[in-house]
């Protein structure tokens, strides 16, 4: 399986790189291919709404995106979205890979998902405004999720190192 993870922390070795690289550990041992984009160190630019793309490419942009990305996703089995949670929402590097989806929104259709994120926060509330946007996103895209991992309580590396979620990533990625 082809699978491309869509990493929006602007942190290089922070909680969400925790999980992230334990996901792909176990995609990895588990045979699958594993392209990671790391979107915070990516030349990328937000949609512009201009609709040139016509919701089939190209899109107007020529950034790492549409030069590099977009061919993965069309091509890809699955997609795996990894972000800290900003605000009870995703970082804005992952949302705006997310809209630059509009580009080629037919061909990202009905693949696997899942979720991986990182919180501070030991407040459960705090994850359902995210919980409820992935829910929407994976019916409109008609994705298969095949695991969350909703890291609450783990503000910094240190915190998430102690917890069950790196393996409940590398799970998800060894039972694929």
């Amino acid at each position: 399986m082809k699978i491309v993870m869509l990493d929006g922390s602007p942190v290089k070795d922070g909680t969400t790189n925790v999980l992230a690289t334990r996901f792909v550990a176990g995609a990895q041992e588990a045979g699958h291919e594993v392209y990671r984009f790391d979107a915070a160190f990516k030349k990328i630019n937000p949609c512009i709404g201009c609709d040139t793309c016509g919701m089939n490419g190209p899109c107007v942009h020529k950034d790492d995106i549409e030069n590099d990305l977009i061919e993965r996703l069309v091509s890809c089995d699955m997609v795996v979205l990894v972000s800290p949670l900003y605000f009870a929402g995703l970082s804005a590097q992952l949302k705006t890979l997310i809209d630059r989806f509009y580009s080629r929104t037919e061909s990202i259709h009905r693949k696997k998902s899942a979720l991986l994120i990182a919180c501070g926060s030991n407040d459960s509330w705090m994850l359902e405004a995210i919980e409820a946007y992935y829910k929407k996103l994976t019916n409109y895209m008609e994705w298969q999720d095949v695991g969350k991992v909703l890291a609450k309580g783990c503000l910094d590396k240190a915190a998430i190192e102690k917890t069950n979620f790196p393996q409940a990533a590398y799970e998800i990625g060894k039972k694929l």
